[in-house]
């Protein structure tokens, strides 16, 4: 079993950026995909991207093309999403989460483990 931490999260303005970590622990992920998944209020939770196990594939749901990165330094155990120009409609839970295979999936019955979430707010 492994241990998913986020953060990162906050309040910002509209047009701003946060950048979201995610620290794994309990044992290694560098051999594992992990995603960044989220959750607004009344919603499913969705794919939003990412990575292979060894950082060389990415991919993005659409509406996030062109203003979030993610990337991972598998030395550190640790997975990031940088977000710029953020909207309103990115406000939602963020979920980290992890695969012990190393394809990029986007379903979350894909991913192992998961951590609790951490809040991102954009205000208008």
């Amino acid at each position: 079993q492994v241990q998913l931490v986020e953060s990162g999260g906050g309040l910002v303005q509209a047009g701003g950026s946060l950048r979201l970590s995610c620290v794994a622990s309990g044992r290694s992920v560098s051999s594992g995909a992990m995603g960044w998944f989220r959750q607004a209020l009344g919603r499913e939770r969705e794919f939003v991207a990412g990575i292979s196990a060894s950082g060389s594939s990415t991919r993005y749901v659409d509406s996030v093309k062109g203003r979030f990165i993610i990337s991972r330094d598998n030395a550190k155990n640790t997975m990031y999403l940088q977000m710029n120009s953020l909207k309103p409609e990115d406000t939602a839970v963020y979920y980290c989460a992890a695969r012990r295979s190393p394809g990029v999936m986007s379903l979350p019955s894909n991913y192992d483990d998961w951590g609790q979430g951490t809040q991102v707010t954009v205000s208008s």
